[in-house]
């Protein structure tokens, strides 16, 4: 399960920033996670309640919004954005897609005392 290792990084990153910042709490945290990220939201909203014990977030709630899978049609232009995995471009049916969107995994911001 790779989500507790990345939940461990965002942890560490958020408390040495807070620390940084003279902040003694954090109240919650926003994440950005792309749905072609590999990162399943289950699995780090678990890793999230067992790693933030004992942490400047032991009392913290864990904030995910999702980014769905997005890109170009290189036949026609289109732009395009989808919930799932798309091989074809929804305009043309064209399979010369460029997903470009939907890989993210960003700290877009948080909740301190």
């Amino acid at each position: 399960m790779h989500e507790a290792s990345i939940i461990m990084g965002v942890l560490e990153t958020v408390t040495r920033q807070c620390q940084q910042e003279g902040y003694t709490k954090i109240n919650s945290i926003r994440l950005r996670i792309g749905k072609a990220s590999s990162i399943l939201p289950d699995s780090l909203y678990f890793a999230f309640d067992a790693a933030k014990i004992n942490t400047l977030a032991h009392g913290a709630e864990l904030i995910i919004e999702s980014v769905p899978i997005g890109g170009t049609c290189k036949a026609c232009g289109h732009d395009f954005a989808v919930e799932e995995f798309i091989f074809n471009c929804q305009n043309c049916q064209s399979t010369k897609i460029n997903v470009s969107r939907g890989f993210d995994m960003e700290i877009v911001d948080m909740d301190v005392d």
